[in-house]
């Protein structure tokens, strides 16, 4: 089956990217991993690889060309002269955008489209988690509007645009398309502001009454189909919760996979935490399964990227603490809010850290949820300490001009998924450091 190939969102505001160069052809075989061509934005020039193995073929963009964010400008498939369902070319899909990422556009108020955003390279679709704004509001260019939850992390969406909420387009808990439009900021005041789930595109509602209530985000938040909440006791399910909600959970030492199980619907907010507190105590711990007592995962990495990183965030943005960068680059690892304990020769300092910006990030006195142990510049090759009261992720030398990451947690600190996301992320970004910024 083939593949779609799609102009990737590198940055929350990037509505377009241009095309620098091809590094295949088409016809060319490619494999998972292989960079496919170069793009650049406002920010940042990146490669793009490929996220399936086959032939490049109906390549629809060329070198210097502007192409929107989620436009299908290539395919990937099984054989290098298929040609069946050719993607259009971007000036049919510059043309076709609106209509298509937004449901039911004759229904709806004039404005700005949100769409939902592409958070990594094979990222297809986003769930939502909550709505910060709800229908009717004023808006800044800078608010958030919502939070979105991959599979890889959990971040905040800005408005991009100053007006007013004139239209949401999805529940909290559904999983939207990459590049299908979440809301509409409409320069006026709307008079009947729309509300909608995502299902609901098929057949709009017909237009309120004149004086007519209009929805707000709590109602539609109640009357979620009970499906959504997907009561399961799986551990591997992924749980839907906000940040903040993530972040007091993981310092309380509260599971919310307890409510998943219970059946209570999701995203899981503040308010939520109550309810786990309050449930029965003979259901607050779980025995480890026999022989999972702890983890140790161990990365490598060939050339480390932080101390030139290090040196540029100094001269160009007086960010001269390196402790305070590498806290941030292992909170955007973990994709939510943390304190991230530093640990070199003896000493500790403690950041509050997250997927924010690395000059917002500040020292703290909270207690840790991570601890970083820098043992670069020792004469230490591995390690393995055991358990301690957070996870431990420890850096070293390789000798070899490389670096080894070895990750240490009891089973019930990060479960496995958690933790082999974790350090994949923290490896790549210890290996190229400018992806914190993309």
């Amino acid at each position: 089956m083939p593949h779609d190939v799609t102009m990737p969102q590198l940055g929350m505001a990037q509505d377009a990217g241009k095309i620098v160069s091809w590094f295949k052809s088409p016809g060319d075989a490619v494999a998972k991993g292989d960079a496919l061509f170069e793009v650049e934005t406002d920010k940042a020039t990146m490669e793009v690889e490929a996220q399936a193995n086959g032939y490049l073929t109906g390549v629809k963009a060329g070198e210097g060309e502007d192409v929107p964010v989620g436009a299908v400008i290539a395919r990937i498939s099984e054989s290098a002269d298929e040609d069946e369902e050719t993607p259009p070319s971007t000036t049919e899909t510059q043309a076709s955008t609106p209509e298509a990422s937004t449901p039911d556009a004759d229904d709806l108020p004039d404005g700005k489209s949100v769409t939902m955003p592409q958070l990594g390279m094979a990222q297809d679709s986003g769930i939502l988690v909550n709505w910060l704004k709800a229908p009717g509001d004023e808006v800044a260019a800078d608010d958030v509007l919502f939070e979105v939850e991959t599979d890889k992390s959990t971040m905040e969406v800005e408005a991009g645009a100053a007006g007013y909420l004139a239209a949401t387009l999805a529940e909290a808990g559904e999983a939207i398309p990459v590049g299908q439009a979440v809301a509409i900021i409409s320069a006026d005041k709307p008079g009947n502001p729309v509300a909608r789930s995502v299902n609901d595109a098929a057949q709009a509602p017909a237009p309120a009454a004149e004086g007519a209530t209009v929805p707000t985000t709590a109602p539609i938040e109640e009357s979620r189909a009970p499906a959504k909440a997907a009561p399961t006791a799986d551990p591997n399910s992924r749980v839907l919760a906000s940040p903040k909600a993530r972040r007091l959970a993981l310092e309380q030492g509260l599971d919310l996979n307890r409510l998943l199980e219970a059946g209570h619907p999701q995203p899981f907010h503040v308010r939520d935490l109550d309810t786990l507190r309050n449930m029965p105590a003979e259901e607050t711990t779980k025995a480890a399964p026999t022989g999972a007592a702890s983890r140790v995962m161990t990365a490598q990495i060939v050339t480390s990227g932080f101390d030139a990183f290090a040196a540029w965030a100094a001269k160009t943005h007086d960010l001269k603490d390196a402790d305070q960068l590498l806290a941030g680059l292992a909170g955007a690892s973990l994709g939510r809010s943390a304190v991230v304990a530093i640990e070199r020769f003896g000493e500790t300092r403690q950041f509050s850290a997250g997927t924010k910006a690395l000059s917002l990030i500040t020292e703290t006195d909270q207690p840790a949820t991570i601890t970083v142990r820098d043992l670069r510049g020792t004469a230490l090759r591995t390690v393995a300490i055991g358990g301690e009261e957070t996870p431990v992720l420890t850096l070293m030398d390789s000798g070899d001009g490389g670096q080894t990451l070895t990750l240490e947690c009891a089973a019930d600190q990060m479960d496995a998924r958690t933790a082999i996301t974790f350090l994949t992320e923290f490896a790549g970004r210890m290996e190229h450091p400018l992806r914190h910024l993309l």
